[in-house]
């Protein structure tokens, strides 16, 4: 019998009024481009570094690597804000709300947890540089309308509030017919 993998990431999740905002912005697009996957907004957050596959005996590690991480870090304010596409706007593969203020301090932050989660084996280093958004949806074939790269110009400067970062999560992730179902395994406080 095979060992438990689960598929995990570390993410700061959203508040619930963030949630709620970012969600609304969500809805404006989804009318314009049933073809997307967008995301349940229980789902929506930044996600911090996606492990993949991850043996259940390792998250006690995972863990461990992630709150020492986070007792260097202080919480921190994030300002939700700009609204853009990867790789571009004429073929948008996934649409995000970014991050202004505090964006430094994740990225910091995502610097101090890949080394220990690259020596644990955990963490692959992806080649494109961290850039700390929350994504929207993820267009399937590449291709999208054109009143949805519209709406994407009009709201390019969008702005989606503050939300204080207390805690970072390690979650896992279950793919499922009707799209991921998200847990929490730990929640790790950035008390640094």
């Amino acid at each position: 019998m095979g060992r438990l993998r689960l598929r995990t990431f570390v993410a700061v999740l959203l508040d619930d009024a963030t949630r709620q905002r970012v969600a609304a912005l969500r809805d404006e697009f989804a009318s314009l481009a049933p073809d997307v996957k967008w995301v349940e907004p229980e789902n929506l957050h930044v996600t911090m570094l996606f492990l993949g596959e991850v043996d259940a005996v390792d998250l006690v590690d995972v863990c461990r690597a992630v709150r020492d991480a986070c007792g260097q870090h202080a919480p921190m304010e994030l300002t939700l804000g700009g609204v853009g596409c990867f790789p571009n706007e004429r073929r948008p593969k996934v649409i995000w709300a970014g991050i202004e203020q505090g964006r430094e301090a994740l990225v910091t932050l995502h610097r101090a947890l890949e080394e220990p989660l690259l020596k644990l084996g955990a963490y692959r280093r992806e080649e494109r540089e961290f850039t700390p958004h929350v994504t929207l949806g993820r267009a399937r074939g590449g291709e999208v309308s054109t009143s949805l790269r519209q709406q994407l110009k009009r709201v390019r400067d969008w702005q989606g509030g503050r939300f204080e970062v207390a805690a970072l999560h390690v979650m896992s992730s279950e793919l499922t017919p009707k799209g991921p179902r998200y847990s929490v395994v730990s929640q790790e406080l950035l008390s640094g």
